[in-house]
């Protein structure tokens, strides 16, 4: 199309001007630049929390699933704490360690009777529910990152955007020179920062969800498996033997 009536790519990059990606980046202003270089550190970062917690929660599961065949299976609980209670590399064989080495200490010391048993039993129930919290802690490690970077990402591109074009007009305003040869460098360098934002963002939000998702649904699965081995262990404690009376001394 032949006059003045539209200016394209080429003819922008004929009047000095690299607008590749990286051509924009090294034209841009350096708080513009460390704007970019942060949210692009940001989102490598997001993307290996993201694997992280994959493999995490993917691992986590498998081994749950394992660990309660064997839990169901009709075994001893004495042989399934001593082989996988006592060191636990996953966190329902930790839940299933707190409760059953507090219940293994009515044994240890002689306890007997209900009531013993019954208050052995409470203390027990409050031991996993500590494990419970203890390994959610460390599965939702950097959740409070990515909740970060997908909320301040945006506007931490903005501020960016903001900033280059602010130098832009600066720039305009000094050549007295309002040709789109001139302006579009300027603007597309500033907008490339909110671009970077949001790829660093959106990914970030998505993550979020889906990973807080999945530890919602295990947390349920925790404090399922926890519910179930206190009635196991209620159910124990009822049927313990009443001790009897002693016999008064005779005189």
């Amino acid at each position: 199309m032949g006059g003045t009536g539209g200016v394209t790519t080429q003819n922008l990059a004929a009047a000095g001007h690299d607008l590749s990606l990286w051509g924009l980046f090294l034209q841009a202003d350096w708080v513009v630049k460390l704007v970019m270089i942060g949210l692009l550190l940001a989102s490598i970062w997001v993307w290996a929390i993201v694997f992280e917690k994959w493999n995490t929660m993917r691992r986590v599961n498998r081994a749950a699933d394992a660990f309660e065949d064997k839990f169901w299976s009709g075994g001893s609980l004495e042989d399934l704490y001593r082989s996988e209670g006592e060191r636990p590399t996953h966190p329902m064989a930790a839940v299933f360690g707190a409760g059953m080495r507090e219940w293994q200490r009515a044994a240890d010391l002689g306890m007997t009777g209900a009531l013993a048993l019954t208050g052995m039993k409470d203390r027990a129930e409050r031991a996993m529910n500590v494990a419970i919290g203890r390994e959610l802690d460390g599965l939702e490690k950097w959740m409070t990152f990515l909740a970060s970077v997908g909320s301040v990402g945006p506007f931490i591109g903005l501020f960016g955007t903001v900033w280059g074009i602010m130098n832009s007009f600066s720039a305009i305003a000094g050549m007295n020179n309002t040709n789109l040869a001139v302006v579009a460098p300027g603007i597309a360098e500033a907008l490339f920062a909110t671009a970077i934002g949001l790829v660093a963002a959106i990914p970030a939000v998505l993550a979020y969800n889906k990973i807080n998702t999945d530890l919602a649904r295990f947390t349920g699965r925790l404090e399922g498996f926890a519910a179930e081995f206190g009635a196991i262990l209620s159910r124990q404690a009822d049927e313990a033997p009443v001790p009897q009376p002693r016999q008064p001394a005779q005189v």
